[in-house]
């Protein structure tokens, strides 16, 4: 499709970012071919054998971590299909992916493919400013609506009784928003709060609702009224408790960043909190990145490096190097069609925490 010289902000607008289907298409065979390759073709066949064993393993809980634009890039399908399939349990999250992209999405608002390239664009990013039009590599979002979905956060955190909360609990009430006005959204945050699956948003502020929480907090302080808080202190309790409730854990790492170290650092609260010899390291481990390990950084780190800490074992582990967007369908659709998830249990965390919300403050 062909874009004019001078496009209006309609013309920039108008393909839809689509996210990709792993029930359409049984990766399989191709991760077969992987096997006897070399290089990450192997490194992905062998990190697909691990999540398959994760799922066969009924006592093992599977923690998804997110990090990166993933769910603007076209894999928010993916991720709802193994959460309806139960293959993942619970999930930590950079706010981004949560909140301004698949909460945005729940709204009804869409990503949209840039025309041209990064390399070669259409328009550059003093226009894109001017046309209020913001711009993730090769994607775009319609400011405007992003502008909403700060507001609808503000007016959820209005609605939910002054106090302190996790992310978790406010990730609930943002799907309860959902489930009562868009009902019919395809959402991540929609699909954990019917399968009572946790999500976890260390930095909550980092997204649409570190402006919602600003606005709610100024405009109640500015009347002398209580507000919403977020509890950094109570997510990662909370998380470490789903590790001394369901002691076999996994983790499927898409980027690294907070996310990762949030998610492995369970381990360790939770040994502070029940001695060393009764919880055990993270069981099974994967991570896609394209992040490198030689400058020291938390986000390319190896999973033997996190051995060292006492939060992942070695046994079953694989690092993956590439990007997210072309490795993790092809790993997930094969998993998918192994089909190994038929016999899961549903373990609605939500509802155990929920539980332990009532007595701990």
């Amino acid at each position: 499709m062909t874009t004019p010289a001078k496009p209006t902000k309609a013309d920039l607008l108008r393909n839809p970012v689509e996210h990709i289907d792993i029930t359409a298409f049984d990766a399989r065979p191709l991760v077969d071919a992987y096997r006897h390759m070399a290089f990450q073709s192997r490194n992905l066949a062998k990190a697909t054998d691990i999540y398959d064993q994760m799922i066969a393993d009924k006592d093992c809980a599977v923690i998804l971590t997110l990090a990166g634009s993933l769910i603007s890039a076209g894999l928010k399908e993916a991720i709802i299909t193994l959460l309806e399939c139960n293959m993942v349990d619970a999930i930590v999250s950079t706010g981004a992916n949560i909140v301004d992209q698949d909460f945005f999405e729940g709204l009804g608002f869409r990503h949209y493919i840039a025309p041209g390239s990064p390399e070669a664009p259409v328009v550059d990013d003093p226009t894109l400013r001017d046309m209020m039009i913001d711009r993730i590599y090769d994607t775009y979002i319609d400011e405007d609506q992003l502008r909403i979905c700060d507001d609808t956060t503000k007016r959820i955190f209005d609605e939910v009784p002054p106090g302190s909360y996790s992310s978790r609990e406010l990730m609930i009430a943002m799907g309860d928003y959902l489930e009562a006005n868009h009902p019919n959204a395809r959402s991540l945050v929609l699909t954990a709060k019917r399968k009572g699956v946790p999500i976890f948003i260390p930095a909550f502020s980092d997204c649409s609702a570190g402006f919602g929480i600003v606005l709610h907090q100024t405009e109640r302080a500015a009347a002398g009224r209580p507000f919403v808080a977020f509890d950094s202190g109570k997510d990662f309790r909370e998380l470490t408790r789903l590790k001394l409730v369901n002691p076999e854990t996994g983790l499927l790492m898409l980027g690294g960043g907070v996310p990762k170290n949030f998610a492995q650092d369970i381990v360790v609260a939770a040994e502070l909190l029940e001695g060393d010899d009764a919880v055990t390291m993270h069981k099974y481990a994967i991570q896609l990145t394209v992040a490198d390990s030689r400058d020291g950084a938390l986000s390319g780190s190896t999973l033997r490096e996190a051995c060292s800490w006492g939060k992942v074992d070695v046994v079953h582990e694989q690092m993956v190097f590439g990007e997210a967007t072309t490795l993790f369908p092809v790993l997930a659709s094969a998993v998918y069609h192994a089909r190994k998830w038929e016999k899961r249990p549903e373990r609605r965390f939500n509802d155990a925490l929920v539980e332990d919300s009532a007595t701990v403050h």
